[in-house]
Formats: structure tokens, sequence, C-alpha cells
């Protein structure tokens, strides 16, 4: 078996040929983008499967009046395969990818992936896989924005990157929380002043730190 490859650990590799193999590797990049880089913004063609290598990526939509709602977000070891639209039939809806600190990822080309999807069974089990995955994410996120109070969906997002950055101390701006919920600014920053005024969290320049998680996860849905 050949490796040398940065996908080596995911569990179609193996099933691959040796040629199949080589071909992902000979069509393989890897690209460093700094804080706020906008990797893909809907009409741009296909960037191929991404592999976070260091950093983090958000992935959102863009309402035609310009507002962001943050559909999931990928760090070091995940796969983005919506980048590679052009290669999936099932893939028909324009997504944004941004990288939200500095960012290194390793990218096949979506042509050479398609190719040899299409060849092997294990790649296109694990890729149909993928996006199901992704698609519970994105189901997730639709049913807070459409069934739950800004309330109850900021008290959600904050004990979700509490646990992410396994701190209480969150490192984002009003601005920043307002685009991953897919709301104004102005509505984050009430709801804040009342988080704080309940004394759940409390406000530092460019973030919040929770102090009272017990008190905000039962703001937040039964199930979460």
């Amino acid at each position: 078996m050949t490796s040398g490859s940065p996908f080596a650990a995911f569990s179609f590799w193996p099933h691959l040929t040796s040629q199949q193999q080589q071909q992902l590797i000979r069509h393989t990049v890897t690209q460093s983008y700094p804080k706020g880089s906008l990797l893909h913004d809907g009409s741009t063609d296909c960037m191929g499967v991404l592999l976070v290598q260091q950093g983090k990526l958000r992935i959102y939509l863009l309402s035609e009046d310009g507002r962001e709602v943050t559909l999931y977000r990928l760090s070091p070891g995940d796969l983005c395969i919506l980048s590679a639209s052009c290669a999936l039939e099932a893939i028909t809806f324009d997504i944004f990818i941004e990288a939200e600190v500095p960012t290194t990822l390793s990218r096949i080309n979506a042509a050479i992936f398609q190719q040899v999807m299409e060849e092997n069974i294990y790649l296109k089990a694990f890729s149909y896989q993928l996006i199901a995955d992704r698609f519970s994410d994105v189901m997730w996120r639709m049913q807070q924005i459409l069934f739950l109070g800004i309330d109850r969906r900021l008290a959600c997002f904050l004990l979700e990157e509490s646990a992410s950055v396994q701190s209480p101390q969150i490192h984002l701006t009003q601005e920043q929380l307002a685009k991953h919920l897919g709301t104004a600014r102005e509505v984050v920053s009430r709801m804040l002043k009342y988080f704080v005024d309940e004394n759940m969290v409390t406000l530092f320049r460019g973030g919040v730190t929770i102090t009272d998680e017990e008190k905000l996860r039962r703001l937040a849905p039964p199930s979460f």
C-alpha cells in the first residue's frame, strides 16, 4: 500500500488500489490561508476536497441582503466535501467557506476525486456518509433557527463553543456571534446584556466568559 498522504488515516484509504492512492497523492496540494480569508464564495469553481491540517473553517450561507448563517465549523482532522460540489450531484446549493483563524489545508483536485470515487465503492460510500453527517449538522442548525428563540440559540451556541475550546472563555466578538446565529449585532448585544444581568456570563473586550454553566444550560434546548 502507498503511504505519504494526509488522507491515509481515513477508512476508505486501505480500500483504494495503489494506483488510486497515487492519483490522489499526486493531485493533493497543501495551502495556508490567513485569518479571515474567504476560500469559497459560492460562485467559485470547485476547490476540491479539503482536509483541515491546522486552524478552523466556518461554512456558512449568505442571504441576498448580506445576512450570514453558520452551518457548521471544521477543526483539524475534519474533511470538507461540500467544497467539491462539482464532483457530487447530491450537492445543489452554494456555500461560503472562511478561515476563522490562520489555517492550513490539504486539498484533493475535485476532478481526480470524482474519478476515483466513481471507480471505488468504498470512497463513494465514505463520501455520501460524510454528506449525510454534514446534512445532520445543517438540520440541527436549521431547527434552532426555525424553532428556538434567540435567547436559547445564543445559550446553546455559547455552550457548544465553550465545549469546543474547553474553556469558559469564548474569544468571539458580538459581530462574530451575530454572524454565527444569523441575526443582527444589536440583537446579540441586548441578549448578552440580559445574560450578564442574570449572572450567566461576563463580557470582556472581544469575548464572553461563561460564569454559570448550569443556568445557561437550563436555558438551552432540553435535548442539548
